[in-house]
């Protein structure tokens, strides 16, 4: 239960909740755009997604029905600790089911099941800045972003392609937003990256440690960085299967059995193969 003597619903103030509000009106008014915002201390360390809970802890209601994930489990320990912490200032409901969910605070994956118009994604950020590997000072990045001047972002990719024949970007790979911002979508792997264009939900991004927010609204324009004549490819499952609900054409992990040394695979959205093997699904 909420302990309203000791702290102010969903634990930050009032007027640090309207700032972070404001922050992200402007970061749904300009898709893809980093919105500088004031990063409030919490009871945990800056790297550990307080940006995305920040965001979290300024929208949620009294009514809202509230889902973490880190890496597509609801049971790791960011997503556990993340729960108790929000569920202690705030005493919302909590729930597994993606689909149950108002607000989904999410670590490195986008749920399987496609969301809803009346539905938030808050994703935790650790590098908002997508320039970051070809340009180390903030104020030059500043200055490519308002200029439009994403060459050397693209030289990196062609650079990629002669090494390794591929572009090797497993997870945070850059997309361009409504044909104009290329925007850091999170370390989502390549899989969930098309889930980001014309979606039906709204996508928030918070990093707390880089003090920058920014945002996705519903059926906005977002598109890979890719070449004419070599487009953009996700992971490849093909003839792969999760071993516990036998489910196919989702993102699934790898695991190896510590006895026999073989490989099976597994859903890494643990709500979405749990509520399968409710209905009855099996291998």
């Amino acid at each position: 239960m909420i302990d309203q003597k000791h702290y102010n619903f969903a634990f930050l103030d009032e007027n640090s909740k309207r700032e972070i509000r404001r922050s992200l009106l402007k970061a749904v008014a300009i898709p893809g755009y980093q919105v500088p915002f004031g990063s409030r201390e919490l009871p945990i360390g800056r790297g550990w997604g307080t940006g995305g809970i920040q965001i979290t802890l300024s929208i949620i209601g009294k009514e809202d029905v509230l889902k973490v994930i880190d890496q597509g489990s609801d049971d790791s320990v960011n997503a556990v600790n993340i729960k108790k912490f929000v569920s202690a200032c705030t005493g919302v409901k909590i729930t597994t089911d993606s689909e149950a969910a108002s607000i989904i605070q999410t670590r490195h994956r986008i749920p399987e099941i496609p969301l809803k118009k009346e539905q938030i994604l808050v994703l935790q950020v650790p590098t908002p800045e997508p320039l970051r590997i070809v340009e180390p000072r903030e104020a030059v990045t500043k200055k490519m972003h308002a200029e439009g001047e994403y060459s050397p972002m693209w030289l990196t990719l062609y650079e990629d392609l002669l090494r390794c024949g591929k572009i090797g970007i497993s997870s945070e790979y850059p997309v361009l937003v409504e044909d104009r911002y290329i925007m850091n979508p999170s370390p989502i792997p390549r899989y969930d990256t098309p889930k980001l264009n014309d979606s039906d939900c709204l996508y928030l991004f918070g990093a707390g440690r880089e003090k920058k927010i920014y945002a996705i609204p519903p059926h906005t324009k977002v598109m890979p960085l890719e070449f004419d004549d070599i487009p953009f490819e996700t992971e490849n499952f093909t003839g792969k299967h999760c071993h516990l609900c036998g489910a196919e054409g989702v993102y699934l992990d790898e695991l190896t059995d510590e006895k026999t040394g073989e490989k099976y695979y597994e859903c890494s959205d643990t709500g979405y193969c749990a509520k399968r093997r409710e209905q009855g699904c099996r291998p």
